[in-house]
């Protein structure tokens, strides 16, 4: 059973959330929060698989509550927009992923099994858009704790994660297997204590190990 907490200042959304996923038969919504200081402590108290998170509350905001949240969680940022201007960041504080309010019903009950499941919930064609975006504007490249202990294999793999490239996408350009592809990515992964895909994405960029404009 997948364990979902809620955090959005309108009720009304809450509910239609709650209705929705409550009818799945693998999903249970154990708490509703209205701010993202409330979202933090219900975490900490019910230990939900997956918080979807809305990024923009009165009081304690997605962005900050998602950087508070405890070890644990996935959380999916819900935004108005697809662009919006914190989802970057967000990412950056440990976010899987991000949705539209507006999403179908079925997208969002498999975005909850997605990132449940452990996979980011970013799509390559909005992973090109929306990282190139923010990088553009980022500072010079930072060096990522961990990124010196990769190997030439890893560093170049991860490169390919930065431009959105899917597990079978990097075996084809590669010519490895697909599960090879993906232990590369595990690696990578634990020695850059990446929480997931999503992250490392964004080190990607923001160790200049991938440039906007190269997409």
């Amino acid at each position: 059973m997948i364990k979902v907490l809620l955090a959005d200042d309108q009720a009304l959304v809450r509910a239609g959330f709650k209705a929705l996923l409550d009818a799945q038969p693998d999903m249970t919504v154990v708490a509703e929060a209205s701010d993202g200081a409330e979202a933090v402590g219900l975490a900490a108290e019910h230990r939900p698989d997956v918080v979807l998170m809305d990024i923009r509350m009165p009081g304690t905001d997605g962005l900050t509550a998602t950087r508070r949240m405890p070890q644990g969680p996935r959380i999916i940022i819900l935004t108005t927009f697809e662009l919006d201007e914190y989802v970057f960041e967000a990412l950056r504080g440990g976010a899987s992923g991000f949705l539209v309010k507006d999403t179908e019903p079925a997208e969002l009950i498999q975005a909850v099994r997605v990132v449940a499941a452990g996979e980011a919930l970013l799509s390559p064609s909005v992973t090109r858009r929306l990282i190139a975006e923010y990088a553009s504007r980022a500072k010079e490249p930072v060096v990522a704790d961990g990124l010196d202990q990769l190997t030439e294999r890893e560093r170049e793999v991860l490169a390919l994660v930065g431009t959105g490239m899917t597990n079978d996408e990097i075996a084809a350009k590669l010519f490895m297997s697909p599960a090879t592809a993906k232990t590369h990515v595990s690696r990578a992964m634990m020695k850059l204590h990446a929480r997931d895909r999503a992250q490392l994405v964004v080190i990607a960029y923001e160790s200049g190990l991938v440039k906007p404009g190269w997409l």
